[in-house]
């Protein structure tokens, strides 16, 4: 997230400070006591902007949503082919995670636990439709490219998002010294080396 400004609204700096916190004390629970001290303001203060610290998190989540998809929806209009596509929108979210570490631990539902269970499940739908987006562009290649994965769409769907979410998980556990996108490009190649295939190919498979 962009770092705080004089013009960012009091609902903006909540959600910041919301954030700094989930990098700087990773592994352990934020409170509200301890968020408002961080924004400066009385534990009611956060309360008239949020009527829960499950919508705080709710607000971060939203953030996440908005910036991947609508980035991907981007990355879409702007690439013909599967293979480009998928390699954008995996380096899209492990570089965001890159970005925002503290972001990560909602990400991979570290800073979840102990929560309301409502935003386990509003995370894991977040990451459900990012699958069914891969899932998507590797149907499309069939008709568009006369190309198919090696292995069934879903299957190889669920790999591809695995492999991105497991950097996110390493990034978390090394305390942030292990990038996401670090040898990314020299996996993408292994990985994708036999994602798509032509029918001559899988045949010779």
């Amino acid at each position: 997230m962009t770092q705080a400004n004089p013009k960012q609204s009091r609902r903006e700096q909540i959600l910041q400070a919301l954030a700094l916190m989930l990098e700087e004390d990773s592994g352990k629970r934020i409170t509200t006591a301890a968020l408002a001290r961080q924004v400066g303001v009385s534990e009611a203060a956060l309360y008239r902007h949020f009527p829960s610290k499950a919508r705080m998190f709710e607000g971060l989540i939203e953030f996440i949503e908005s910036t991947l998809f609508e980035r991907i929806a981007l990355i879409i209009q702007d690439n013909d082919t599967a293979h480009a596509r998928v390699h954008h929108i995996l380096s899209l979210l492990l570089g965001f995670a890159e970005k925002n570490p503290g972001l990560c631990r909602l990400l991979n539902g570290d800073a979840l636990t102990g929560e309301t269970a409502r935003l386990r499940t509003r995370m894991a739908q977040l990451f459900e439709r990012l699958e069914t987006q891969i899932k998507q562009v590797l149907r499309e290649a069939e008709p568009r490219e006369g190309l198919r994965p090696a292995i069934t769409v879903t299957a190889a769907a669920n790999l591809l998002l695995a492999c991105a979410e497991g950097r996110i998980g390493q990034y978390v556990r090394s305390d942030y010294r292990k990038r996401p996108t670090e040898h990314w490009e020299d996996q993408w190649q292994l990985l994708s080396r036999d994602l798509l295939l032509s029918s001559q190919e899988r045949i010779a498979v």
